[in-house]
This record gives C-alpha cells, sequence and structure tokens, in this order.
C-alpha cells in the first residue's frame, strides 16, 4: 500500500483571500536607503507582451529572445503635498496643501481645493498625484489620485523637492531608467466565483461519490460544531492586490513606432506616450493601472540590456 499523502489545499501566503477595494493598490512600503531626491514611483497602463532581442551581458556571446510586458506611462501631475507627523501611534497627517490650478479631470474624482498653508511642525513629507488617462487611448477620463514618497535622506532636500514639484508634470525617465530593478503593485484579474477545485486546487471526488465530484468530502467534524475557515470552499477568486518584487526594466523609451504591432496591441490599441519593458509577465488585465516603485529588496548589481530588435508582429490569434 502506497504511503498516504495530503498536501495542503490552497495557499497560505497571503490570507484573508479578500477582493480588492480598488482597481489600483495603496502602497505602504517604500526604499529607505535611496541616495537621490527623487519620486519613488510611478503609475502605468498594462498593454499587453511582446519579445526583445538583446546582446547577453554575462556571457557577451550572441542574443536573447526575452519576453517582455508593455507599461505605457502617460506624464502624471503633482496636484498636492501631504504633510505626516510621528506620535506614538505611528503616522498622521497634519495638513494639505494643493496647487492654485486644479485639473477639471480632478472634479471627476474627488472635490479637490486649492490650499496653500504650509504646517510648521511636521516629520514627512509625500507627493499626492494623479495620473492622466485621457492621454492614452484606453477610453477613460477620471484620474487615479495616489500618494508617492520622496527619496533622500536629508530633509530640508525633500522638502525643497516637493515645493518645486507641486503643480507640474513627471515623466517616467525622470524616475526610471534601463537595468534597474522595480516594484510591482497592482490588483490581479478577476475570476468570477469559481468551484473548490479550481480555486483551492483540490482533488476530484471517486465517481460514486454522493452528490458531487468537484467538491470537498466533509466540511469538518461535528464538534466544534462550526466551519473553519481553513476549509477549501467555492466562492469569488481574483481581484486582489498584490505585489511583484525586483523586476527588471529593459528599456524606458519614447519612441512608439518602435513597439506597436500590426493591428495595434489586442483589447488596448496604440501606445501614446512613454512606455516601459519589464522583463517577463506582469499580473492584471490588459488596461489596468500598474504602480512601479523602486525596489525595496534588492542587493544585486543591475543588469542593462542592449536591446538589438522589438518584435513588431501581429499580437492577435
Amino acid at each position: 500500500m502506497g504511503r498516504e499523502r495530503h498536501p495542503r489545499r490552497g495557499s497560505m501566503q497571503i490570507w484573508p483571500r479578500v477582493r480588492a477595494k480598488r482597481i489600483y493598490p495603496r502602497i505602504r512600503s517604500w526604499v529607505k536607503n535611496s541616495k537621490d531626491v527623487v519620486s519613488l514611483g510611478f503609475l502605468g497602463y498594462k498593454v499587453g507582451m511582446t519579445h526583445v532581442m538583446a546582446k547577453d551581458p554575462i556571457a557577451k556571446k550572441g542574443e536573447l529572445m526575452i519576453p517582455v510586458s508593455v507599461i505605457e506611462c502617460p506624464n502624471m501631475k503633482v496636484f498636492g503635498l501631504r504633510f505626516y507627523a510621528s506620535d506614538a501611534y505611528g503616522k498622521r497627517v497634519v495638513a494639505d496643501v494643493h496647487d492654485s490650478k486644479i485639473d477639471k479631470d480632478l472634479s471627476r474624482r474627488a472635490n479637490v481645493k486649492a490650499r496653500d498653508k504650509f504646517p510648521e511642525k511636521f516629520d514627512d513629507v509625500v507627493l499626492v498625484a494623479h495620473a492622466q488617462p485621457k492621454l492614452t487611448g484606453i477610453g477613460k477620463k477620471r484620474p487615479e489620485i495616489f500618494e508617492i514618497a520622496i527619496g533622500g535622506k536629508d530633509k530640508t532636500a525633500r522638502i525643497e523637492y516637493a515645493k518645486n514639484m507641486l503643480g507640474k508634470e513627471i515623466g517616467v525617465k525622470d524616475i526610471f531608467k534601463a537595468g534597474e530593478f522595480v516594484d510591482i503593485h497592482g490588483v490581479s484579474k478577476g475570476k468570477g466565483f469559481q468551484g473548490a477545485v479550481k480555486r483551492f486546487g483540490v482533488p476530484l471526488l471517486p465517481p460514486k461519490s454522493e452528490k458531487k465530484k468537484r467538491g470537498i468530502g466533509t466540511l469538518g467534524p461535528w464538534h466544534p460544531n462550526k466551519v473553519s475557515i481553513h476549509v477549501a470552499q467555492p466562492g469569488k477568486m481574483g481581484y486582489h492586490s498584490r505585489t511583484q518584487y525586483n523586476n527588471t526594466i529593459v528599456l524606458v523609451s519614447e519612441d512608439v513606432s518602435r513597439i506597436i504591432p500590426k493591428g495595434d496591441f489586442p483589447q488596448y490599441g496604440k501606445v501614446k506616450n512613454n512606455y516601459v519593458l519589464i522583463k517577463g509577465s506582469v499580473f492584471g488585465a490588459r488596461k489596468r493601472p500598474i504602480l512601479l516603485i523602486k525596489s525595496i529588496r534588492t542587493k544585486v548589481k543591475p543588469i542593462v540590456y542592449d536591446v538589438t530588435y522589438i518584435s513588431q508582429e501581429s499580437k492577435t490569434k
């Protein structure tokens, strides 16, 4: 008789398995040892995938074929500053300062009024920016509003940078460069209501089992008379906030003629702004907001790829 095995059903890496509250995440951890005084993140929109050919930077012989994800990155606009003060319970908001000229698109998202009073006592300042989806072809007008931390150890330099950026636009080339590692924050694809087999990977029951085959045999013991949260049951699947660490930037460019394939990108259209090529795949549906931030875990030297060819063949089946 074979050895009895029962691997765990479903991952406990992230718990609880709940759906995201909004279509783009909130960043709670930023890199702390950044030397440059610059904003630490940028928001783009997922376009699709293609592949590139690049010279091998390690073996120095031949070329590599690298699958890449295309992220369109229209300039984001800084319309406010948020000041925090630290106390025994953590950080709390002290004041919000907004630009005197508010973009009309912000009225679609929130009621923002101009404020120009800077607080006297505070410990940290962050940028409050919004994306400009109207510059893309995704058919969206309401901008995403999010906070972006500022790098650098000098508090005075960070404050001066924040004041200078108020009311101005930031491009992706001002923050990231080819070969750099980034962390990707976003919301995964929604799968809808799914059964226990697809949701948790439980095995199929024998053909002669009662009532069902694509389910579990028991909900647990009679006593205690309750169902544990760890029991695999059907329910909504996907649309989770997730983070993908240490992704390599292959290329940052504004030449859209190099990237648009024949017949455009499926379910997206044309790329009209600056774009970033990320090595490998990126989770989430097309047109979904993707937040790129400076990597918080990497200790490896950046790998710069010399891209010689970008595939522009049709991506339709």
